[in-house]
This record gives structure tokens, sequence and C-alpha cells, in this order.
């Protein structure tokens, strides 16, 4: 056994000394719908995958660039080499942060041609954090403080399956590479 973990393509990926070619759009894709969102602590399944299919439509729905869309799409990625960590256990885990936001930058460099400046993690951040007020309260019956966040989409957590998530993500993921106005910002 090594420091790597094989990928679902086949590749030997070295999560604490992460290569650029080895980031593979096939692996996230099919990655992410596997894992389950909470920690696997949610009345029915809901993926890391299905998070970001949603918060993808909702930065479309909002009216953000494809750059953010994608982003959006893409800001759990790093979740395909590394796994999810709750955030109330994460935030203790200074070099699993550091190792994580390492990362999530060169996936971002490598898709979106550039990391995130700080104006573009806070629609990411504020649209993420809508997502998880809904899912705590759906997925949970967790009833949540405040009003609920304000959003453009309609949110279904009807479980699919894997292989209809993994596609819708994949799509999602080149649709939003599609358009010249992406690589404008």
């Amino acid at each position: 056994m090594g420091d790597y973990i094989t990928t679902f393509t086949g590749k030997h990926f070295y999560p604490t000394d992460p290569d650029p070619s080895a980031i593979c759009m096939e692996d996230i894709a099919h990655a992410l719908p596997m894992i389950c969102r909470g920690n696997g602590h949610v009345h029915s399944f809901w993926s890391v995958a299905e998070h970001s299919i949603c918060c993808a439509k909702e930065a479309r729905a909002r009216g953000f660039s494809n750059k953010i869309i994608l982003a959006c799409l893409l800001h759990d990625a790093s979740e395909c080499y590394m796994s999810d960590v709750p955030r109330p256990f994460k935030k203790e885990l200074e070099a699993y942060q550091e190792q994580e936001d390492k990362l999530l930058s060169m996936i971002f460099k490598k898709f979106l041609n550039s990391d995130l400046t700080e104006t573009e993690w806070e629609a990411v951040k504020t649209i993420d954090n809508a997502m998880l007020w809904y899912d705590l309260e759906e997925l949970l019956n967790e009833k949540q403080p405040g009003d609920p966040p304000e959003i453009h989409i309609k949110l279904d957590y009807t479980v699919r399956p894997f292989e209809e998530v993994e596609e819708e993500y994949r799509r999602l993921f080149y649709l939003s590479r599609e358009d010249s106005s992406f690589y404008k910002g």
C-alpha cells in the first residue's frame, strides 16, 4: 500500500502531494455522487454531488457568470480525493484545511483557469451556506435559526440513482465550460 489512492479511472492520486495532471473530471463526477452529505447522518441519502449541482443551479438562477456557476459545482470537488469532513470537526483540523485549500485551488486553476478572487469566493460561500441551511432542515428535520435564505430554484430531495447524478454533474460541468464568456471571468 502506498501513499496514494487509486481513483475511479485508475490513476494514482497522492492527496498530500497532488499532481494537477492527475485531477480528472471523470473521477470527480463519479466519486461525489457516492459520498453522502452530513457524514451519513441524514434521513435519506443526499450526495455531495447533488448538493453541488443545486449550488450550481442556484448560481445560474441568480445570473452569475459561468465561472461562478462552475465554481459552485466544483466547490466540494476536493472531497472526491480527501473525503468529506463535517464542518465542526474540519475547523479543528488546520493541516487538513491547508491541504484542502491547496487542492481546491489546484482544481480551480485547472478547470477555471484561475483561483477565485475573494469576491467570487464570497458568492460561492453564500450559495453554499444557503443550500446547507435547506439541507439541514430537510435531511435532518433540524430547525435552523432565522429566516430561510432566499433561493431561486425549487429544491427536490428525491433520491436518484448514482449514475443519473454523475451524468448530470458531468453535463453541467461541460455546459458551463462551453460558453466563451466563462473565459472572460
